[in-house]
């Protein structure tokens, strides 16, 4: 059932209960009053008669004749033989009506009649509450039209005010199935009453706070797919990048280099034989000098397109080459590097990327941190490659973020663009020189993305 319609039983309930007990009360005072009024008839009729009670039956009738009607109470003379010599006339009040016979039943109180003997024969006396009944019977009436009247006025009001009081539910119900079937921009108005204007508000902070959170949900996704997309497209443009590096590798040492060589055996030539070159000493000099700064030049460009030692050699025998380098560069710096057993099925794009990496954060230790002490080491878990690089210079700038600081930010692109996680914070916090630890983990079990 609706809540309208219990509501409407309990008062149809309380409202019935009322005019039984108002009835109640109505007949039981009647029937008290149609006792009282019947019992002090019956004594009056009783000590009246009782005065002819001595008198010869002739007389008598001539003087019950003349009393006529004694109250509610009908008085019968019969003679000796029981005839019935006199009777009384009805009563005058409210005469032709009658009270109706269940009512009558519930006050009328049971009656007895009462002989008086007389000489040659008998006065009957009998109790007639009709009169009383017909009295309560009219007021029991007149009362339940008050009460009906006032029924009709109390459950016209009650009805108005359900309705107008149980509406905004109807509202909140409307409002409730519009949310459940994904209309979240659904919102209520101000509601009148203070509990229903409550339950509006609480509808519209609960509606607005599920919109936000869905907008929060869909803005995430979208951020997710963007940035999933942002790292397959840089690890294809990276992939790219190494790859026309090794192309440039490869061509440079393949045709530029057989060209150097063979500048440098022609020179090497002309400089043995003097009847060639007698008096050209100083230019073969020159030529020979050219040929090595030119071949100088592209020993040291090769590593920085694309180290061929990682293709050739592998991970670890690439990062012992590129930390000899250093060492050569800079005798007093001390590097150490520790590899540990690496999968076969790494990747040339990890593999790369670790290289990078590192060759990236040494670089930033010696010229920029003014490290003296640089430690790399290499770890392999069942889920991710994972490196750190540690130096003992000055530390993170404090603006490292900011443009300017690409080999960072390079670094971070690049982690990122492989799904890892990279990690900077100080080595030694208590230290005067706080130096560096660079930590990056290179998920490697995920399948790469090939580039063309």
């Amino acid at each position: 059932m609706s809540l309208r319609l219990r509501l409407t039983l309990v008062i149809v309930a309380l409202m019935a209960l009322t005019v039984g007990l108002l009835a109640w009360r109505e007949i039981n005072g009647t029937r008290r009053s149609v006792h009282e009024e019947i019992e002090a008839a019956s004594r009056v009729a009783v000590q009246v008669l009782r005065v002819v009670n001595q008198r010869p039956f002739a007389e008598a009738r001539i003087m019950v004749q003349g009393l006529g009607r004694v109250r509610a109470n009908e008085i019968t003379l019969f003679d000796a033989q029981g005839g019935v010599a006199y009777v009384s006339p009805p009563s005058p009040y409210k005469p032709g009506r009658q009270a109706p016979d269940w009512f009558a039943a519930l006050v009328m109180p049971r009656t007895a009649v009462q002989n008086i003997a007389l000489p040659g024969g008998r006065l009957s006396v009998r109790p007639d509450p009709s009169r009383a009944v017909l009295d309560g019977w009219d007021d029991f009436v007149q009362l339940m039209l008050h009460v009906a009247a006032g029924l009709v006025v109390v459950g016209g009001f009650t009805a108005l005010t359900l309705v107008r009081t149980l509406a905004p539910l109807a509202r909140i119900e409307g409002a409730l199935r519009s949310l459940q079937r994904g209309d979240y921009d659904t919102r209520l108005p101000p509601l009148p009453g203070r509990e229903a204007a409550l339950m509006s508000q609480a509808f519209n902070d609960m509606a607005q706070s599920i919109q936000d959170n869905l907008h929060a949900r869909d803005e995430a996704r979208a951020a997710q797919a963007s940035l999933a997309q942002s790292r397959e497209l840089t690890q294809v443009i990276l992939q790219r990048v190494e790859a026309e590096r090794a192309r440039i590798a490869r061509d440079l040492h393949d045709e530029l280099g057989q060209q150097l060589t063979a500048l440098r055996t022609v020179a090497q030539v002309l400089s043995q034989d003097p009847a060639l070159m007698r008096d050209k000493a100083e230019l073969v000099g020159l030529l020979k000098r050219v040929s090595d700064d030119m071949a100088a030049s592209l020993q040291g460009m090769l590593p920085r397109l694309r180290p061929l030692a990682l293709d050739r050699l592998g991970l670890h025998d690439a990062l012992s080459d590129l930390l000899l380098d250093w060492r050569q560069v800079a005798p007093t710096l001390d590097i150490t590097l520790h590899v540990d057993p690496l999968p076969d099925g790494l990747g040339d794009t990890l593999a790369t990327a670790a290289y990078r990496i590192v060759q990236e954060a040494v670089t930033n230790a010696i010229k920029h941190a003014q490290a003296h002490h640089i430690s790399v080491a290499l770890t392999c878990t069942g889920h991710a490659l994972e490196l750190a690089v540690q130096d003992d210079g000055i530390g993170l700038p404090a603006a490292w973020q900011r443009p300017g600081h690409h080999g960072l930010l390079g670094i971070r692109e690049r982690v990122q663009a492989l799904g890892g996680t990279l990690t900077l914070s100080a080595a030694q916090p208590a230290a005067p020189r706080p130096g560096l630890r660079l930590s990056a983990a290179l998920p490697w079990s995920q399948s790469p993305v090939s580039g063309t």
